[in-house]
């Protein structure tokens, strides 16, 4: 009882977050220029845009799969299919947007069994994603600065860096992952699940090149996404340079690791700030960014009809002691 108690105030408390963002955000927005907007868009570029939207999550998948294969997880394609949109149907209202990464995680240790290589596929996905993310938000940044106004970005970009390596330094080194697990001391179970997944975690120091090659398509993903963002933006008629999405885009989709219904609210206020600076108007910024969502809730439903044709053994249901394994 207590543990639905929590879970629901949880969601209630993600659910006010991100209804009172968008709420304040809303306030400052004249909505018939929203309208305008969108019935005068190009709508031949939101198809391109939707479009890339598809192939990113396409290159996910492959990702995912190939991180299973170099942990020795024999998981057929059907299964990895079928989880990683469910994980991603649950993105859309689970915590932050990596609240889908437990429930697929759980989904597939019952698939293929073995749930710490799971769970470290899941997080060294998570982790590369990351990656990609901070490579090229500091390339785009090195090679756009001229037209990118620097004490706007330059510090977030700084900012995912420093996490980023925070974050591999410690999943990588034995003695200072050992020593941040103590915080689980006083949860057994909890505590040996987070010992066993490090276990192969660090099996990925010597598959260095599928561990590059990881990164490499992270950042493929973020730029994609980036293109994606700019022809939603041209299609609504802005014309803010590519360098300025791809460098940005990967800020926001940080951002969308707060607390939220699937980053609904911080992804908007993001792109509201930062195209701000770049003369575009309130309610076309939330445009882009709620189109670009719009866009995810219709992949999305693929998990959700797997989700809900599933029989009521396979659903997956997500336990304490899961959430802490990631």
């Amino acid at each position: 009882m207590k543990e639905q108690m929590k879970s629901a105030l949880s969601f209630l408390g993600r659910l006010a977050l991100s209804s009172a963002l968008l709420v304040w955000l809303f306030r400052y927005i004249d909505w018939k220029d929203i309208i305008r907007a969108v019935k005068m868009a190009d709508w031949h570029l939101l198809g391109w845009a939707f479009a890339i939207n598809c192939l990113v999550q396409v290159v996910c998948l492959v990702r995912w799969a190939l991180l299973m294969k170099a942990l020795n997880l024999s998981a057929s394609w059907g299964a990895t299919f079928r989880y990683f949109f469910i994980g991603m149907f649950c993105n859309l209202f689970l915590p932050t947007s990596i609240g889908g990464d437990v429930v697929k995680a759980i989904g597939m240790s019952r698939s293929v069994g073995n749930k710490p290589k799971v769970f470290a596929s899941v997080l060294l996905d998570r982790l590369s994603g990351f990656g990609g993310l901070v490579v090229l938000a500091l390339v785009a940044y090195l090679f756009g600065h001229q037209v990118i106004d620097a004490p706007a970005v330059m510090i977030p970009v700084l900012a995912l860096t420093a996490i980023s390596l925070a974050v591999g330094f410690m999943l990588f080194h034995d003695q200072v992952y050992t020593f941040c697990c103590q915080i689980f001391g006083g949860f057994p179970k909890a505590h040996k699940a987070l010992m066993d997944m490090h276990t192969d975690v660090v099996l990925m120091k010597a598959r260095k090149r599928t561990a590059v090659g990881c990164v490499a398509m992270s950042a493929a993903i973020q730029v994609f996404g980036a293109y994606m963002y700019y022809l939603i933006a041209v299609a609504l008629g802005q014309h803010v340079g590519l360098s300025y999405f791809m460098v940005v885009a990967p800020i926001v989709c940080a951002v969308t690791f707060l607390p939220s219904i699937g980053g609904l609210g911080v992804r908007e206020l993001g792109w509201v700030y930062f195209l701000g600076r770049m003369g575009v108007d309130k309610g076309i910024a939330a445009s882009i960014s709620l189109i670009s969502f719009f866009f995810v809730i219709v992949t999305g439903v693929l998990g959700g009809v797997f989700y809900v044709t599933s029989g009521p053994s396979r659903r997956v249901q997500c336990s304490a002691e899961d959430a802490a394994a990631l």
